[in-house]
């Protein structure tokens, strides 16, 4: 477990150091260094425009950073030579969109990843899908559609879509930001359970319940740098910075 008051420092799964990000003139992140251990589930806060969802996209290269480092599970994923489809295999993400064919029934949907991703067989296929369906409890609505299911039910397919390929890591970007308040439960449950499984994950989110509750360490990020870090009694309850509790303070309020 990581110490209280810094990031870890032994054999992290994840280790970002100085990323930057130009998007022309505008400067998004600035120097962002991001050390996570395995299994720890790390929560990161901050106002619109911190740069929290732009170090998310590029810790799988979805952005390309501008300036900095990326290691994963042992794979640096910046270095041109790395198969970055492969490195992906091993880093789940789920978007504030679900991303799902709506032609596609709930199986069809975490079938197709891991038909087109790792080229298992259709039986194969729908074996572990149904399994994936099963983990985020969704097993009776295997054959539904997109259309069928309730947004808090679309979000857990695409956690089960990118569970099924079996990642290392796991990052969310707001992925309750998009549903109405009763149907967030069903998926911050989900993400429970991966965490009292084992997996690493890496959340964006505005959820702070959630991040008291089962959060290892809460990142607070404003001006594309991180301002402070810690267990969440401390950045939550006790921050040191006045830019961290203005932001809870507002978050709070509404």
């Amino acid at each position: 477990m990581p110490s209280a008051s810094s990031p870890p420092s032994q054999a992290p799964i994840i280790a970002a150091r100085g990323i930057h990000k130009h998007f022309g003139a505008l400067h998004v992140l600035r120097g962002v260094d991001l050390v996570v251990a395995e299994r720890e589930f790390v929560f990161i806060i901050g106002p619109s425009g911190s740069g929290k969802s732009t170090l998310l996209r590029c810790l799988n290269r979805l952005e390309e950073p501008s300036a900095g480092s990326i290691t994963i599970d042992g794979t640096d994923i910046l270095d041109r030579r790395t198969d970055i489809n492969a490195a992906r295999r091993r880093i789940g993400m789920v978007f504030q969109s679900f991303n799902l064919y709506p032609h596609m029934t709930a199986l069809g949907n975490v079938a197709l990843a891991l038909r087109k991703v790792i080229g298992l067989p259709r039986g194969e296929a729908e074996a572990r899908a149904a399994a994936a369906l099963e983990r985020v409890h969704l097993a009776d609505r295997a054959g539904h559609t997109p259309g069928q299911l309730s947004g808090g039910q679309q979000q857990r397919v695409a956690i089960a879509r990118a569970i099924a390929l079996e990642p290392r890591v796991m990052l969310f970007d707001e992925p309750t930001s998009a549903l109405d308040p009763e149907l967030v439960g069903g998926v911050l449950q989900v993400m429970r359970e991966l965490r009292e499984d084992g997996m690493t994950m890496v959340v964006v989110s505005h959820e702070m319940g959630f991040a008291r509750a089962a959060a290892d360490r809460v990142v607070f990020m404003a001006d594309g740098v991180i301002v402070e870090q810690g267990p969440p009694e401390q950045v939550l309850g006790a921050p040191l910075h006045d830019r961290t509790r203005a932001f809870i303070r507002q978050v709070e309020r509404h």
